[in-house]
């Protein structure tokens, strides 16, 4: 079968590989939709937790092509999305349920091949049949739903917060929606791209600004939360210096693994902040399932452009279009 392979860090082929016979309690699925997601760039980058040589991809969908032994409730034809993560089910945090702190914590497309291929192999535990009325553009948005939906479960916002988001990206806007449907009562998103803008504005943020038009003087108070969603060492600096007092941080971008920044300790002390992390998905595929399912959530809007798993090697290698959405792969 054909599949892109991260061969070292930036370096990518479309190569052929042995089919991914499924073993016992696992499913081979044929990829139909694959995500790209900021953290494929910090992969092909060698930025991320990876080895290589790699099969990425860890948000898709796709159809049951075969189905291990000891699998029940599924069969070939089968409609499909996969939660990526995969745990030990044993250590401390798996036991409670901080799974994505597992000590053998890994994922498909991440630290194992996944999805970037015509099939891809899983345990069927993770795998999530998909209802006719669920597109596999969407299917494939469930596990950035996922990660969505973990953050905001980490905020826990409350109703009336002021909010300020930095980056509108595919996942930003993503958070825009959630952060809305939270009660969020200002929400203000920054973003280097005027289109990227327009479009939170009609997904519930109340102020968009452009990143080179901010000034924090005209948020004297700050905000009771600031959500950084580029993983831009220098954003999120620039973004903590807009926290108010007893406010919130989550960082939810990917920055690279040896990226530092800098933070005054006594306004730490002093504004009783929280500092934030969400890391991935964790036990939130399924509630992720049922808002796309439910059209809670508006994704195919997000989708900017669909290219072949041939155009993949290429467009990871260029620099990134300011004005993309996120961008999928049709195998």
């Amino acid at each position: 079968m054909k599949a892109l392979v991260i061969e070292k860090p930036n370096h990518a082929v479309i190569k052929e590989v042995p089919y991914p016979e499924p073993g016992p309690g696992e499913l081979a699925v044929k990829v139909e939709r694959v995500g790209i997601c900021g953290t494929d760039f910090h992969i092909f980058a060698g930025t991320f937790l990876s080895p290589y040589p790699l099969i990425p991809g860890h948000e898709f969908s796709g159809v049951v092509d075969k189905v291990g032994e000891g699998v029940e409730g599924f069969v070939p034809g089968d409609r499909v999305t996969a939660d990526p993560t995969l745990l030990c089910g044993e250590c401390e945090y798996c036991l409670t349920r901080r799974g994505n702190q597992c000590l053998k914590w890994g994922a498909l497309g991440d630290t194992t091949d996944g999805a970037m291929a015509e099939y891809v192999k899983l345990p069927a535990r993770n795998a999530v049949k998909i209802p006719d009325t669920m597109s596999f553009a969407e299917a494939a948005f469930v596990e950035p739903v996922a990660c969505v939906v973990h953050g905001m479960n980490r905020l826990d916002l409350k109703m009336g917060d002021r909010v300020i988001l930095f980056g509108a990206g595919a996942m930003g806007l993503q958070l825009v929606q959630a952060i809305a449907a939270a009660g969020a009562s200002e929400l203000v998103v920054v973003d280097v791209s005027p289109n990227k803008l327009q479009l939170a504005l009609g997904l519930g943020a109340t102020r968009g600004v452009l990143s080179g038009e901010l000034k924090p003087e005209d948020f004297p108070r700050g905000f009771d939360a600031v959500v950084d969603a580029t993983g831009v060492p220098a954003v999120i600096e620039r973004a903590l210096g807009f926290l108010g007092p007893a406010g919130k941080f989550l960082q939810f971008g990917v920055a690279p693994q040896n990226a530092e920044i800098r933070i005054n300790p006594f306004k730490l002390y002093h504004k009783d902040w929280t500092l934030i992390g969400s890391m991935a998905i964790n036990h939130t595929f399924l509630p992720a399932f049922r808002w796309v399912k439910e059209k809670r959530i508006k994704l195919e809007p997000l989708v900017s452009k669909v290219i072949t798993l041939e155009e993949t090697p290429d467009f990871l290698a260029r620099p990134k279009d300011p004005d993309l959405l996120k961008v999928q792969i049709q195998i």
